[in-house]
């Protein structure tokens, strides 16, 4: 099924986008905030008691922003928690937010049973959620697409360039004083204008795709590092007199690969480290709730629950935070420095929301069954729709390889293809030396190592949603290209009798 790329109408949905990122952020906190607000209300607490406790969760931070100004507005303007609650309603952008609101106010008015209310309010909003997150990868196949479209004219325009700056077709227009073809504007497109919009399609990916993980520093700290010693290894090829041999056409594309490997395998490596606990995390902790809900329905307490379902094994690396918190539990610890131990450890963020929902149930309501497993059923739903969405993203990242083979093949079948041709006798054609087409070889192998690094931060951040996931793809990425231009180049010089 073919599917049309709408360039112009991608980048106008980006631009409201980003003037309704507060909209977006509420509505990704909704749920979490009407999660906490129905398990509490199955706990006998009221909404107020809820947003004040609110107030004090700094992970939800749009919501703990309406907390402290309903609660605000309640105990020092001194209003009616309900017509609060109903002013904000008028007054926010974020439609799910507003019938939230006003479907509350409505229920308690009207004597309706308010925890039926949020739980079935809570399943709304869950179903427009799973509707809004295959909307979105959509959204990002048509991204990845027009990012395709661009590599695919970029490619097109290094064939002209190679074509125009490696024959003679130019010589009767620059006689008549029209500008030929430089090397100045092939650096300027090559290193310029492609990696600009490289950076171009990231902020739009940016906006458009958002990270579960909160907090990410150690691989930028780590790649900020590599990347002075890698800028510092290449100013000392250039200036240092000794080195200059690395600069010769055969030797630079392998020294370039080198430092973008140098700069993404050991921030790629911490990465993968952080994103392996994290990942384990947002895939046990269903069951791990699941696993609670079930001892608290045979009338063990909270706490045992906890201890009991801590022990289970196959959780993977998160067995080591599960194991903390057992030990912890058992020595009479309290949940709010327990809570703290697991920030330490993992910073994906639905897992981080869902244990304090937890620890905030068995606080305020003693933790009834009847809230876990509300809990737990809107935990398992979250899980299927970020499975499925990773699933329907995977496949973006083998067309990243493709790009990366084909246009290092491309560029490197024409680049010989014109100098064979050359070499015959041809109107308009006039030998040249080899020397010549090596340098423009040189050149053009330099920009594409440095497009398909870059693209490896396009895919990392579509498909895992960060930018550090695009170390790993970055490496893969460049060591793909740098090998298929010397294959290319060994297989199609010996065809043409350039390599002896």
């Amino acid at each position: 099924m073919q599917r049309t790329i709408k360039g112009p109408k991608i980048f106008g949905k980006m631009l409201n986008r980003l003037v309704e990122e507060d909209t977006s952020e509420i509505n990704r906190e909704l749920p979490f905030a009407a999660l906490l607000f129905t398990i509490l209300a199955a706990s006998e607490v009221t909404l107020y008691e809820s947003w004040k406790k609110l107030c004090a969760i700094d992970h939800l931070p749009k919501f703990q922003q309406e907390a402290k100004e309903i609660v605000r507005q309640v105990e020092v303007l001194g209003y009616d928690p309900l017509t609060v609650m109903q002013r904000r309603a008028e007054k926010t952008k974020s439609k799910s937010y507003r019938e939230f609101l006003f479907g509350y106010v409505s229920a308690v008015r009207s004597g309706g049973n308010i925890v039926n209310y949020l739980k079935s309010k809570l399943r709304s909003i869950f179903d427009i959620q799973s509707a809004a997150a295959i909307r979105s990868i959509e959204r990002l196949g048509t991204l990845v697409e027009a990012y395709a479209v661009m590599l695919i004219v970029t490619l097109c325009s290094y064939i002209l360039f190679i074509i125009f700056s490696t024959t003679s077709v130019f010589e009767p227009m620059k006689a008549t004083g029209t500008p030929g073809i430089s090397t100045p504007l092939v650096c300027l497109l090559v290193f310029g204008v492609t990696p600009l919009i490289s950076v171009i399609f990231m902020i739009i990916a940016h906006f458009e795709r958002k990270s579960n993980i909160v907090g990410l520093k150690k691989p930028y700290k780590i790649a900020a590092i590599t990347v002075i010693a890698s800028c510092g290894l290449l100013a000392a090829v250039f200036l240092a007199p000794p080195l200059q041999y690395l600069t010769s056409p055969q030797v630079l594309p392998l020294v370039v690969t080198a430092c973008l490997l140098t700069i993404s395998i050991p921030s790629s490596a911490v990465y993968i480290e952080i994103a392996r606990i994290n990942n384990a995390a947002e895939n046990a902790m269903p069951n791990f709730l699941r696993d609670i809900t079930e001892a608290r329905k045979t009338g063990l307490s909270p706490e045992k629950s906890i201890i009991h379902a801590a022990k289970r094994s196959g959780y993977g690396k998160f067995s080591e935070v599960l194991s903390l918190i057992r030990s912890q539990m058992e020595w009479g610890v309290p949940l709010r420095k327990i809570f703290s131990s697991v920030k330490r450890k993992i910073q994906t963020w639905p897992v981080l929301v869902n244990f304090l929902i937890l620890m905030e149930t068995i606080k305020m309501g003693g933790g009834s069954s009847v809230a876990l497993e509300i809990l737990t059923e809107y935990s398992e739903k979250q899980k299927d729709v970020e499975t499925n969405k990773k699933s329907l993203l995977r496949p973006y990242v083998i067309l990243a390889f493709i790009w990366s083979v084909l246009i290092a093949l491309t560029t490197t079948m024409v680049a010989l293809t014109v100098y064979a041709l050359t070499q015959l006798s041809f109107p308009g054609s006039t030998p040249m030396s080899f020397l010549v087409i090596q340098e423009q070889m040189n050149l053009f192998s330099l920009g594409i190592l440095l497009q398909c690094w870059l693209s490896g931060f396009f895919v990392g951040k579509v498909n895992e949603g960060n930018f550090a996931a695009g170390f790993k793809y970055s490496a893969m990425l460049v060591l793909t290209a740098h090998i298929s231009l010397m294959l290319s180049q060994t297989m199609l010089g010996g065809m043409f009798g350039l390599i002896h």
